[in-house]
Formats: C-alpha cells, sequence, structure tokens
C-alpha cells in the first residue's frame, strides 16, 4: 500500500503491452497445466520471513515439541491470535503473544527462557507455553482416532472432553472452523518442499488489473466512484481478486499470508508479488503488484505514477503468494 522504488517500464507500449500479457498467461499456463496433478504438501519448515525474525528462532525451536504441531502450525495459531503482538489484550483478558487468558497461563505457562519467571508478556515465555500447551492437549487425546493435529486443535476450541465424547473432533461449527482455519492458515507459514496448485482465480484476476492499466494512483484507494476509480498497490491487488470472489484484506503485509508462497522460480500469473525494507519480516511488507510473467508485474507504485508494468526482480523482492480462496477466508479480520 506504501511507496515503491521502481522506474517505469510500460508508458507508451501499453498496447504492445496487453498482448504480452496475454502470451504469458497462456504460455505459462499451458506449461503449468501438468503442475496440478503432481503437487505434493508443503514441508514443516518455515518460510522466509514468515515470521518476524525475533520470533522465527523460538518458533522453529518449540515448534517441534511434539509430533502434533511443527513450526509452520505454530506460527499459524500465534498470528491468528496476536498478529505476533507480544503486547495484544482481548476484551476477554487474553494476554500477550499467545493471547492466554490469565487462569490458562497461571495452569500451563512455563518460564521458557530458564530467567525464573513466567511473563505472560515475554514471548520467550509466551511462545514455549503455546507449544507446550499444544502438546499437553494432544497428549489428553492421544487416543481419540482420527488425526491427531486436528483433535489438538479441537481440544484447543472445545476442551479434550469434547473430542474424547465424539470420538474426535466435536459437530461444533466454531470448532470445526476453528481447526479448518488454522491448518490453512498454516499452509501460508510452511515453505513448500514441491511446487503449489496453480491459482483457478489467476487469469481472471490479470485480466482486471490489466483493465486498469493507466489508472493513476491514490494513496488508500480502492477503486470506488469516491475514489474516482483510483487504487493504490493493496487497493489493486484487493480488487483484482474481489472481481472473481476471493476477498483479501486491506493492506499488503496482510495479504501475504492469503495462501502458500511458491519459490521465485515457481511463479505463475496471477500470484501476488511483494516488496519490502526488511527481508526478515512479512510484517514489514510495504509493496504488493499481480504477476503476470516473465519477471513482470501489474502494480499501482506511488503518487504521481499510474498502474503499470514493472519488474520484480529488484533488492527489495521479498517472496510471492499463491491466493487460495480457503487461504484468504482464514485470515483473521485484525491482525
Amino acid at each position: 500500500m506504501t511507496v515503491r522504488k521502481a522506474w517505469i517500464v510500460a508508458g507508451a507500449a501499453l498496447g504492445a503491452g496487453l498482448s504480452f500479457v496475454m502470451l504469458l498467461v497462456v504460455g505459462v499456463y499451458v506449461v503449468a497445466g501438468n503442475l496440478a496433478n503432481g503437487v505434493g504438501g508443503a514441508t514443516k519448515a518455515l518460510a522466509k520471513g514468515a515470521v518476524p525474525a525475533a520470533y522465527s528462532g523460538l518458533v522453529a525451536k518449540w515448534g517441534n515439541l511434539c509430533s502434533a504441531i511443527n513450526p509452520a502450525l505454530l506460527a499459524a495459531q500465534l498470528y491468528q491470535e496476536s498478529g505476533f503482538n507480544p503486547r495484544a489484550q482481548s476484551a476477554a483478558a487474553a494476554q500477550g503473544i499467545a493471547q492466554f487468558i490469565p487462569g490458562t497461563w497461571a495452569t500451563h505457562g512455563i518460564d521458557g527462557d530458564g530467567d525464573g519467571d513466567r511473563d505472560v508478556w515475554d514471548p520467550n515465555d509466551a511462545i514455549p507455553s503455546a507449544a507446550s500447551y499444544d502438546c499437553k492437549l494432544a497428549s489428553y487425546v492421544k487416543d481419540v482416532p482420527g488425526d491427531q493435529t486436528r483433535n489438538m486443535l479441537a481440544s484447543y476450541n472445545a476442551g479434550a472432553y469434547a473430542v474424547i465424547k465424539y470420538g474426535g473432533v466435536p459437530p461444533y461449527r466454531e470448532t470445526q472452523n476453528y481447526v479448518k482455519t488454522i491448518t490453512t492458515l498454516e499452509e501460508s507459514f510452511a515453505a513448500p518442499v514441491t511446487r503449489v496448485d496453480p491459482s483457478k482465480q489467476a487469469a481472471a484476476a490479470i485480466t482486471y488489473a490489466q483493465n486498469k492499466l493507466g489508472t493513476p494512483y491514490l494513496w488508500g484507494g480502492d477503486g470506488t466512484a469516491q475514489d474516482g476509480g483510483r487504487f493504490d498497490c493493496s487497493g489493486l491487488t484487493k480488487a483484482a481478486y474481489e472481481s472473481v470472489g476471493v476477498t483479501l484484506p486491506r493492506v499488503a503485509n496482510d495479504q501475504w499470508n492469503a495462501g502458500p508462497h511458491p519459490a521465485r522460480d515457481e511463479l505463475l500469473p496471477g500470484d501476488l508479488v511483494f516488496f519490502s525494507d526488511d527481508l526478515t519480516n512479512s510484517r514489514a511488507i510495504r509493496h504488493v503488484g499481480i504477476y503476470v510473467g516473465g519477471g513482470y508485474m501489474i502494480d499501482a507504485p506511488r503518487t504521481g505514477a499510474v498502474i503499470r508494468f514493472d519488474p520484480i526482480d529488484t533488492p527489495d523482492y521479498f517472496g510471492a503468494t499463491r491466493v487460495t480462496e480457503d487461504g484468504a477466508k482464514a485470515l483473521p479480520t485484525t491482525v
């Protein structure tokens, strides 16, 4: 959503650029069509910069505390609970980066850094405590049929007794939604081990963005009549995917978690591409565009510029997200 340093690529070559985009989309998807049937799962290691650098070591270490959890899953829980904000406090008195309520903290909080105290506001204690609590819940339901991770998450939401009573994830909508949300978000924090599925909505999202080429930039612009049809960077990508029924968050760093993260050499048209001055922290992302192939994106770059083609291979390139409908739905409304 904020300013990005880049030089203009399109300009007078707009007409040729439209044909360029369509050729790239068709060509890349002909190749990519063979990928959809052979896509594997994701490794449990963290994606680059997925967790703020200050906490990534803790998440990587404690995310392997037991077989029911992994670093990407633990990261997804922390993101869902607080957006990695160690000072977060909810109306229900949940506190800290892991959002423990006082009663649960009194029972399950641990001295993760060995400094002699248990501080719910200190991520060095709260993150290990979150992992420890997950593993404790998993131990309570270890004999319940089904997937141990899903049963653990269900216990986190509904209590271990309900999971034991129903022999798995209980038939509570809230609990089922919670399990789906965390396991979906897990994909956006995991480093993919193989290629990920092409997005079904990508081509139409590109078409939307392509039709906005030449539109003046407006900071905070969503393309509404009130905005004169103008956009900023994340307003454009949000509108492009909204045109195909996928609702993304408003700002760029929240859009990062809307799906898995393909490597640079695995990009496909329609992927969102992100830029940051801090390549270790996804929360510091400040710019986003929609990839069209050939090393180029369509983006709304800055005040005084227009929506245009820009190269993505710049020093501030952070990474990419392949937007999925489930991934977008799993994102918390506020982080």
